[in-house]
Order: structure tokens, then sequence, then C-alpha cells
């Protein structure tokens, strides 16, 4: 944990960081107003999100903890955190010493009226990070576990940073997230010159370039400090909350959550800038903090706010705000009581009955039915289904079951090195008392009680997709077919937090289009604008895959992998090309990864060369119009089952 204002090196000043406009904004609005919910930093490496996120800190009110003034702490929470270190947990000393059930508190009440900053937040587990998201916008936390009832204040301001290139948050997490800011470096010669002038001088002086700054940043602290003091009596005008409630409906968001939060936004904005009351320039503000991220419903699709889309909906909120308000309804109890009875009964003003279906010249086009089933994304995939048997080790994810301390307890173990299982320890001591001669007072215990929690989860795999995209296939108009069945395991691959790859099979090699990587969304891009046409060089795409299967078992040991390999299977280029495919397949086969064959042959004819291919992975095998998520989960279950024997 690391603590503002302790050190005895300065850190680099608030006021000195050059660019980054809107996060310094966001966050010096989250600052007055925590109850905004924090903010989400999406960017590319080396664009100064933690150096921005560190600087906030020292500019927070002290907090008066009992004890007078303290500065406000900057408490980072690690990726591998566990629940007990970040909501807290029992004081085993205490139950051990005293027989007292006592709580520990965690990371979450260290930052109270401080900043917590979590590096990486799309690398969190996801019940981490609804755990800091709740405490975030309720400013409390809420313990039951372990037979503890414990409650305590958690107001701050939470701070998420992360890579896209690593991975994305799910669209739900991401609209539990206040505001968002994507940053990156800026392209002008001048500011780039500047920020690493600035760096420069920070790292050969820390003391003397932040007293440079230190009128500066005093007098940021202390106009956050008034705006906080002025909140309360910000008036948020009928008109105001009616363009706040249009904007949303324009842009289509889901729920209430960003309406609530544009709102705070809002009256933060407005009391930072010395305003009694919200007026159209703050809604203005938070719409362009608030609604980009909150816009992204498929996992696929790209955040951000067009600004043209933007002037259009600020001048129909306009519209909206400018509207007579609405007569009251009259009272049922009240004179002339009842409820009014409805104006009309689907006719039209002028008498003409409306009707539900729409006119001529809004009947949709003709649509033309795909040739197969299969073709286009589908949702069918349920996600569940599509496991690798057995417990593995993996890192945390949704899909197969593992050992993982992040995951649930199941039962006490005596296996060291996975954390306290307490009442199996209690239970281990109770037996020996007795003989070890306790009558009464503190339980006697001894190193061969204590016992650890063997917890299961969930982790993420290696999902390897090895496409045929040689000219047989896009001859035969199947391929449009195949990249929409890999688009719909992408998506079943991002749901379940796994690391994809992707190598196409083309010409006279195989190329791995696309390096094991957890941002799935890459994958899906690389796949639109896929190459075709050629031979088809099984082989090199089986082999080309093991060496992505073994190099990664080097980086990430943990990790188990599956190869879904969508082909016809007739290999083409070179000498006995079907050959040479079977025995690279049996190579692949080699180093225990599950497989599946999706059979891609059409036609009246089949040879059943890709069935060949799947007993040589000795792996499974489907055909591409019989693509379900049932189906696949068997057959990956099946071939799976074959390497566990």
């Amino acid at each position: 944990m690391a603590q503002a204002g302790t050190g005895s090196e300065p850190g680099f000043p608030f006021s000195a960081i050059v660019g980054q406009d809107t996060l310094r904004l966001a966050l010096t609005l989250c600052a007055v107003h925590p109850g905004i919910g924090g903010v989400l930093v999406r960017g590319e490496k080396g664009t100064a999100k933690s150096t921005v996120v560190r600087a906030l800190a020292a500019l927070l009110p002290p907090v008066d903890d009992g004890n007078g003034g303290r500065p406000a702490r900057l408490v980072e929470l690690p990726v591998g955190a566990t629940e007990d270190r970040v909501v807290g947990s029992l004081d085993l000393e205490k139950v051990l010493r005293d027989g007292e059930r006592a709580f520990q508190p965690g990371l979450l009440a260290a930052a109270h009226d401080g900043v917590l900053y979590v590096d990486e937040v799309n690398l969190l587990h996801d019940h981490l990070v609804d755990v800091l998201l709740d405490a975030a916008a309720m400013g409390r936390v809420h313990i039951e576990r372990d037979g503890v009832s414990h409650s305590h204040p958690a107001r701050f301001v939470l701070v998420g940073t992360m890579n896209p290139e690593e991975g994305e948050l799910r669209p739900q997490l991401l609209d539990r997230f206040g505001l968002a800011v994507d940053v990156a470096a800026s392209r002008e010669v001048d500011v780039r010159m500047q920020v690493v002038r600035r760096r420069l001088d920070f790292e050969a002086d820390p003391a003397g370039f932040a007293a440079r700054y230190a009128d500066e940043d005093s007098a940021l602290a202390r106009r956050i400090a008034a705006a906080r003091a002025a909140l309360p009596a910000i008036e948020l005008s009928d008109t105001e909350l009616r363009r706040i409630a249009a904007l949303c409906a324009s842009f289509d968001v889901d729920g209430m959550r960003a309406d609530l939060v544009l709102a705070r936004t809002a009256t933060a904005h407005a009391a930072w800038r010395g305003a009694d009351a919200v007026a159209e320039e703050d809604v203005r503000v938070a719409a362009e903090l608030t609604l980009p991220h909150r816009r992204r419903r498929d996992p696929f699709d790209e955040p951000g706010l067009d600004p043209q889309q933007l002037e259009d909906a600020m001048r129909d909120a306009a519209e909206q705000a400018n509207q007579p308000e609405p007569e009251p309804e009259p009272d049922p109890d009240g004179p002339g009581g009842g409820a009014p009875e409805p104006e009309s009964d689907g006719a039209s003003p002028d008498g003409a009955q409306q009707s539900a279906e729409p006119s001529e010249s809004e009947q949709p086009g003709p649509v033309r039915a795909p040739e197969r089933a299969a073709a286009a994304p589908s949702a069918q995939f349920k996600t569940r289904l599509l496991t690798i048997p057995g417990v593995g080790e993996g890192a945390p994810g949704r899909r197969s079951r593992s050992r993982s301390a992040q995951g649930r307890t199941v039962r006490p173990t005596t296996e060291a090195g996975r954390g306290l299982h307490l009442v199996g320890t209690l239970f281990a001591a109770a037996e020996h008392q007795v003989a070890r001669g306790r009558r009464d007072g503190r339980m006697v215990l001894a190193p061969s009680d204590i016992r650890g929690a063997h917890r299961e989860g969930r982790e993420g795999n290696l999902v390897v997709f090895v496409v045929d995209a040689s000219g047989s296939m896009a001859a035969r108009d199947r391929l449009s077919a195949v990249t929409g069945a890999v688009v719909s395991l992408l998506r079943d691959a991002y749901q379940r937090r796994d690391k994809v790859a992707v190598i196409t099979v083309r010409g006279a090699a195989a190329e791995l289009v696309l390096p094991p990587t957890s941002s799935v969304d890459v994958a899906v891009r690389r796949l639109r604008s896929l190459r075709t046409g050629g031979k088809t060089p099984l082989a090199q795409g089986f082999l080309k895959a093991r060496e992505v299967v073994l190099r990664e078992k080097v980086r990430d040991p943990q990790r188990r992998a599956m190869v879904v390999a969508l082909t016809d299977g007739r290999a083409t280029g070179g000498a006995d090309p079907v050959h040479r495919a079977r025995v690279a397949a049996t190579l692949l086969a080699g180093e225990s990864v599950a497989s599946v064959v999706v059979d891609c042959e059409s036609g009246m004819v089949r040879l059943g060369l890709a069935r060949d291919l799947a007993t040589a992975l000795r792996g499974a095998y489907i055909r591409l119009g019989e693509l379900s998520a049932e189906q696949v989960a068997g057959v990956v279950r099946a071939g799976t089952a074959k390497l566990a024997a």
C-alpha cells in the first residue's frame, strides 16, 4: 500500500503534467464528488496514466481520523489481491489469542477519504471489480462472512487504468465506472518536447521541481476543497435535469445509472467552476465523460462518442429542456376523481386508425437468407459448456475448473501455501484439547492443526484458432460461414476471459495473424480483413499451432490450451500434403492439447479428410453446419478425455 504525503521524496506535481486535460478534469471532478463512481483510464502504455493518478492524492483535503489531520492516502490494489485483502476478514490473532471475533479492515478501509488506484484493472478478477465499484458507488462497505457482520465507511476516488491491447472490460463492468477517459500520447512535437523536458527536470532534482509547482498545486487543492464545500448548495433545475434525461435517452443507454452519474458530474463541474447552479455547459462536459463507454453493448463494439452525434443530441436535448412542464395529472381521490380516460385507442388525431405495422415506405428490403445456417455470427454458444475437463491452475477466468486463490473455499487441506481455513483448523485442534491438558481458557494449538483452504474457481484458457483461408474455401463461398463461426467462438472466449491466437492457412505458409492476446476484439478486427486464396498448407498450420502452444507454456505454464481448426481437410501444395498434415497433427497431439476439428467440407462428394485429421489430433470432430454450443462442448470433453486417458 502506498500512502501519499509520507514519503521522503516528493511525487510529480499534478499541475506540472503536460496535456491530458480531459483526464485531469475527470479526476478533479471525482475528487470534488467521490459519489460519481470513479474514473476508468484507457490508453496505450507510456501516457502518464499512473503519474497523473498518484499526483492527485496530494491535492485531496487532509483526513481527520480522530488523532488530528493526516494527508489523504493513495492505496494501490495489486491485481493478485484476494477478496479478504480487499474487504477485510477476521482478525485471527484476536480469535486465537482472546477468543474474540474481531474484524481486520482491508484495503477499502485504508482508502477511505483518499484514492484507491487499480493498475491494469481489466486483468483484475471480475468479482473483485464488482466489490470495488459497489463500494465506490455506495461509499460504504458491508461484510457478512466468517461469522462477522461489519460495516464501515469507504468513500474514495476510485481510479482504474488499463491498456485495451491487453483485453477489454466487459460492458457490464464498463457501465459501473462513473467516468471514462481515453488517453494517448500527443503527436505534436512541441508538446512531446515539453513532456520529456519536465520529466528530465524532475528526475534531476525532484524536490526543487516540486517546489516550483507547489503554489499551483496548493491553489488546486484549495479549489477542490471549496468545490466540495459548495456541492450541497448547487442547484440542479428541472430544465437541466430534463436536458440530462433527454441526452441519455437519445444515446439509448441501458438503465438509469448514466442519468444519475451525469447529474452528479454536472453538479460537480458547476461547483468546480464556482457557479451556484448547473448550466448547459456543465451538462455537455459531463456527457463527454459519462456516455462514451456506456454505448458499448456488444463485446466487439468500439467505445467512443462521435462529436457530431453529441452535437445533435445536445441540440435535441435543448429543445426538450425548453418545453413547458406537463400539467400534473388530477388526483384520483380529488374532485372529478378517477384516472383520466385515454384520449384514443390507437386512432390518429384526424380519426384515422393507426396501424402497428410499418408503412410500405418503412418496410425493410428483402433479406437474403444465408446459404448455410452457421454463416453469420451467432449467439447460440452457451459458453458455460465449452470447458476443458479436469482441474487446472491457470489464470483467473470464467471457463474451466481450477484451483484458485480467488475462488470459493471447497474444503480444508493440509497442503501448504493455501491460506488459512479457520474452521478446519479449529476442528482439527478440538479433538486434541483433552490430551493437551486444556480445561478452560484459550484453545491449545499445535502446528499440525493448521489447515489450508482448498479453493476452486474458474480459469481462462488459451484458444488457438487454425483457420483455413485457402482458395478452395473462398471459391465455395464458405469463408463467410467459417469467419462467422469463429466470431461466435471469439465472443465465447471474450466472456470466458481467455487468451486467443489466430493462425490462417493459405498460399505457401501458415501465418500467425494474431499472437496470443487477451484483447479478443483485436482478433475480430483481424478476421474482418482476412486475406484469402492460394493453396492449403495445413501441415504448416498445425506446426505453427504447436509452436504457439509450446511458447506460451514457457510464458504461462499453468494456462491450458485448446486448438480449434476450421478446415475441409484438403491439404495441397508440396509432396503428399495430406500425409504431412496428418503427421503434423500427430505432433501437436503429443503436447496433450485439447482439440476440435470443425469440418467445413460441403457438396455431394465428401472425402472425409477433416475427420482423419481429428483422429490424428486425438481430438473431436464436428461439421460446420452442426456447430452449436452443446455439440462443441461435448466433443471437446470427449477429445480431452482421450488425452487424459
